[in-house]
């Protein structure tokens, strides 16, 4: 009766009326952000006018599962909210319950999948070769196809049923065999979910982080050689040795913060989950748990968190996304306009520069002053230069 009198609701499992205000809130921005984002980066690749790459096709398919995340989790746990108990058939609460984990499967697989598919590429390059678009459409449809099937056991499990017999009080509430069923259920799907996934993304992109740091290493060494017998000469492998230094550091970049949110998203929330399975002492009546509130606010924030990801490495679909609206169009034209006269301006100068300190030198005050002697051509450039290397080496070798 003290219970009742507390919680002040008719049913007699009521909540913490501040509590679930902060839940809507939270919730509401989640899924706000989570839809305009995946949205943003759908737009992007629709509108891009480069060519589509593997990366770009799992991108996309990652936001369309972050979108299912947003509306079959986010939404319905934000109705939840609202109303506190739900509201709608058997059929609805069983379609929900799959659908939700139906996101979790297909959002994490497909991370795992454009992780695979990078491991691929960048330590097994010949295999990209091999018909690597068809691969990529196998890989995806596994993944929409996996996470179907293993999310089917939610029509069995979950049901309209009452909270308590004979209290008339209805909810989508899972149903399990005692005492093991609940600990199965929340064990299995931590490690479909969380555990596997987690090992396999840090393993690939282990491997993919030491193949690319053994790969500048032999370069660097190649470089280091070949500047030694050439006297000092800059040799031709330094531009490829910087674009795979910055290709690593991009790369490094780009899966410390995915495999961070990931973590730091999910972490909480399976461990509660396991927490709550385990320990026998641990209470679901007890509504107000602020861990259980936390750790599932956390985790619907990941599906907000991958498409800004995505956006800022791949800086030119944030490009493409700005075009889409005309006033950013415009002003990306005007600097752009801009640029290009101050290049002008700027190679212009350094044209004048050059020529005068070309005609002030003692070796050629001869010299055709001529309108055309003003302007070499890339042939004449090539021929000064092949002789100015040759007065050097005959120097050097005199001396």
């Amino acid at each position: 009766s003290g219970r009742h009198a507390f919680n002040n609701k008719s049913d007699g499992f009521g909540r913490n009326e501040e509590v679930a205000k902060i839940e809507i809130a939270v919730l509401s921005i989640t899924f706000v952000v989570a839809v305009i984002g995946n949205l943003c980066v759908l737009l992007a690749l629709y509108k891009t006018k480069k060519k589509i790459s593997r990366m770009h096709l799992f991108i996309k398919h990652l936001s369309l599962a972050d979108l299912v995340v947003a509306f079959f989790q986010v939404l319905p746990q934000l109705c939840w909210k609202v109303t506190f108990r739900f509201y709608g058939p058997d059929f609805l609460c069983r379609v929900v319950k799959h659908f939700q984990v139906l996101g979790m499967f297909a959002s994490t697989y497909m991370m795992v999948m454009m992780t695979v598919d990078r491991y691929i590429a960048i330590c097994h390059p010949l295999k990209t070769l091999q018909q690597p678009t068809q691969r990529s459409y196998v890989m995806i449809i596994s993944t929409w196809v996996l996470s179907f099937i293993l999310s089917i056991p939610q029509y069995f499990i979950f049901s309209l049923s009452e909270i308590e017999e004979g209290s008339e009080v209805y909810d989508c509430w899972a149903h399990f065999l005692k005492p093991w069923g609940v600990r199965a259920y929340i064990t299995w799907i931590t490690v479909t979910i969380f555990l596997i996934p987690v090992f396999v993304l840090v393993l690939c992109y282990g491997f993919i982080c030491y193949n690319i740091w053994r790969n500048i290493k032999l370069k660097t060494k190649k470089q280091t050689g070949e500047s030694a017998s050439k006297n000092g000469l800059i040799p031709s492998t330094v531009s490829s040795v910087t674009t795979i230094s910055r290709a690593k550091l991009r790369t490094v970049k780009m899966t410390f913060v995915i495999v961070l949110a990931y973590i730091v998203c999910w972490a909480p929330f399976f461990i509660v989950q396991m927490w709550s399975a385990w320990d026998m002492n641990f209470s679901w009546h007890d509504s107000d748990d602020t861990a259980v509130t936390l750790s599932a606010l956390l985790a619907s924030l990941n599906s907000c968190c991958n498409p800004w990801i995505y956006m800022f490495f791949s800086g030119h679909l944030l490009q493409d996304f700005a075009h889409c609206f005309p006033c950013c169009h415009k002003m990306h034209r005007f600097k752009k306009e801009d640029s290009i006269s101050s290049i002008r301006k700027n190679t212009l100068f350094t044209k004048i520069y050059q020529r005068s300190s070309f005609y002030s030198t003692g070796s050629w005050k001869d010299g055709d002053n001529s309108p055309k002697s003003c302007s070499l051509s890339y042939l004449e450039k090539c021929l000064l230069l092949k002789c100015l290397l040759g007065i050097l080496r005959r120097k050097s070798s005199h001396t």
